[in-house]
């Protein structure tokens, strides 16, 4: 059985632009084939969508002949998975309502924006009361050494500013053998855990991508600062994730993997 869950986390404070992230985030989505296919849905058989966001994927999902139910705690993602015609609904994921209700479910890119252990606890908890018994969590997440690059930059460049970029963006990116820890702790039986490096192109650029997915960081800058800190950050990460070509890449590195919710 799972322990009894933790006390939901704050937030980090990192917020969600719907036109930035269509703009900016697209491959999010476009490069979940593999987490995709782990997932395998079936016809008729209920998942759950954690970290819906706008609901590129989780329509996906629904066009298997699954019925999909996302949750996502952005309002502004959920106005945008509603114009897709979904279901979804707004909950933060560490205080999940549902019980054995699902076949499976399913998280993509939302995991580590969860603060800490005890986050993680506690939607792992969650998880597993939503879940059917023998239910699968398929999922994948940030993993250790995620965009090691771009933070290390950021911290460097922040910290004349007295922010700590780590800090205060308190992503969680583990390695396999915490999260198969978490996930055993939590009353799961792990069938597979994978860390999968996956440089990702950057078809806007470094300065779009720190814009959309470290507002949370910057946002604690004036403007002035922030275009500042950008230009910064931009400039020490050129010669290591820029082509000769022009071409931006970021250093992901995805930890993914399949559970079953024990009985």
């Amino acid at each position: 059985m799972p322990p009894t869950e933790p006390q939901p986390v704050t937030p980090t404070g990192q917020t969600w632009n719907t036109e930035a992230y269509a703009a900016n985030g697209r491959f999010v989505a476009t490069l979940a084939s593999g987490v995709v296919a782990l997932l395998a849905p079936q016809p008729g058989e209920h998942i759950l969508d954690l970290g819906c966001g706008d609901g590129a994927l989780t329509e996906q999902l629904a066009a298997t002949g699954a019925i999909v139910t996302g949750v996502d705690a952005s309002p502004t993602m959920l106005t945008a998975a509603r114009q897709r015609n979904l279901n979804v609904e707004q909950h933060n994921a560490t205080a999940l309502p549902f019980h054995q209700q699902f076949d499976a479910v399913f998280s993509n890119a939302a995991l580590h924006w969860i603060t800490g252990i005890p986050g993680q606890q506690a939607v792992l908890a969650g998880v597993h009361r939503a879940l059917r018994p023998n239910g699968r969590f398929i999922a994948e997440m940030g993993g250790h050494g995620n965009i090691a690059a771009i933070r290390t930059a950021l911290q460097a460049v922040l910290a004349p500013f007295h922010i700590d970029a780590e800090a205060t963006a308190a992503s969680f990116f583990p390695s396999p053998e915490l999260y198969r820890r978490l996930l055993e702790e939590a009353g799961f039986t792990v069938q597979s855990i994978d860390l999968i490096p996956r440089p990702t192109p950057l078809p806007n650029g470094m300065d779009s991508w720190l814009n959309t997915f470290r507002n949370g960081v910057l946002d604690h800058l004036n403007p002035t600062d922030r275009a500042a800190a950008i230009h910064q950050t931009v400039a020490l990460l050129e010669p290591i994730l820029r082509d000769a070509d022009g071409n931006w890449t970021a250093d992901y590195v995805r930890l993914r993997f399949h559970a079953t919710a024990n009985l």
